[in-house]
């Protein structure tokens, strides 16, 4: 073995045992730090709505508790698998998988989905880095929109978050497939190209290796959707908190009136995907068709989702495209709910 080839392999195990080394550190900080709040705030939250003497703030924290607690694990998961998939797993793996056809390439990448684990945000770039590499449009867009839907840390989420009802699990991942693939041939019938901009390739940082890449993954995944979990948690306990019982009657009583207030409310919401299972749980005044709702539309078009979309493929792009995708994923949740549900 040459003097350079022994360099290399050192340099090699070098990066792998500090990039070992880092996620173990960063792994134990985390945890550590979660702990510490979970402790604290387990604590000192039921004592401060004691010392209130307000049962409504001891609900509220009872609620926002179990919602954020449930879903921390699973941003963890999805986090890790996100971006070791985007440091590790060559681009060209999706191209070579997608059939020639571009009606049969949407319906497989639709069903590709399932090997990205992360949140919707890790979606958008992938479907822009596919496009790049001369993926069809359409299938791309159907990989954006199935992928944090019907991941199996989503669908797993989904089990623990609704116990006991494997249907509710089985009802998310066809309506949100139906989804993904109609919004796919529909972009491929009507869509026009001159409303998608495609985006330009991005520029890696000097000295950046997939170690690197990993570590800068994990912690944009796991830090931005943790965020998006703690307002939703919050939002989803004030909701039920201070949400008058005789208002929500109005909506509970009309089916067609709680799945579109649950449609909209996901979509303000932004929960990640890996998560709102739990927050829908939580939203026990609602029919499970509306719950569903909240789950498959929320993955699909939310705020900081429309945001992303406008900033990688256009303004123009992403009103047209975000306002179909909410109708045909209402739609499909209503026809797979009362079908499955």
């Amino acid at each position: 073995m040459s003097d350079q080839e022994y360099a290399e392999r050192r340099g090699g195990l070098t990066d792998v045992v500090r990039l070992v080394v880092r996620a173990a550190v960063h792994l134990f900080l985390g945890g550590s730090a979660l702990v510490t709040i979970i402790t604290v705030a387990g604590t000192l939250g039921p004592m401060l709505a004691l010392d209130l003497y307000t049962p409504p703030v001891a609900a509220w924290w009872t609620v926002f508790t179990a919602v954020v607690v449930q879903g921390v694990p699973f941003l963890l998961l999805g986090a890790l698998a996100s971006a070791a998939i985007g440091a590790f797993v060559p681009e060209r793996v999706f191209t070579r998988l997608l059939p020639r056809s571009q009606a049969l390439a949407v319906p497989v990448a639709g069903a590709a989905g399932v090997v990205l684990p992360g949140c919707e945000c890790a979606s958008v770039p992938v479907a822009g880095s596919l496009m790049r590499r001369g993926v069809v449009p359409a299938a791309a867009l159907a990989f954006l929109l199935s992928a944090p839907a019907i991941n199996p840390v989503v669908l797993v989420a989904t089990s623990l978050a609704f116990p006991g009802q494997p249907l509710m699990v089985v009802a998310r991942l066809v309506a949100s497939l139906v989804t993904a693939v109609a919004m796919g041939w529909l972009w491929a019938r009507f869509g026009r190209k001159e409303w998608l901009r495609l985006p330009g390739a991005p520029r890696a940082g000097a000295g950046t290796s997939r170690a690197g890449s990993f570590m800068a993954g994990l912690q944009h995944d796991f830090l931005h959707a943790g965020g998006f979990l703690v307002v939703g948690s919050a939002a989803a306990a004030t909701f039920n908190i201070a949400v008058p019982r005789s208002l929500l009657d109005v909506f509970t009583a009309s089916a067609w009136a709680s799945v579109l207030l649950l449609a909209l409310l996901a979509v303000v919401l932004c929960v990640c995907s890996e998560a709102d299972a739990f927050v829908a749980a939580s939203l026990s005044g609602f029919g499970p068709i509306a719950q569903l709702t909240f789950m498959v539309v929320g993955p699909m078009v939310d705020l900081k989702l429309f945001a992303l979309q406008a900033g990688t493929f256009g303004r123009t792009f992403a009103i047209r495209f975000s306002s179909a995708t909410w109708v045909v994923a209402v739609a499909s949740s209503v026809l797979v709910g009362w079908w499955v549900l």
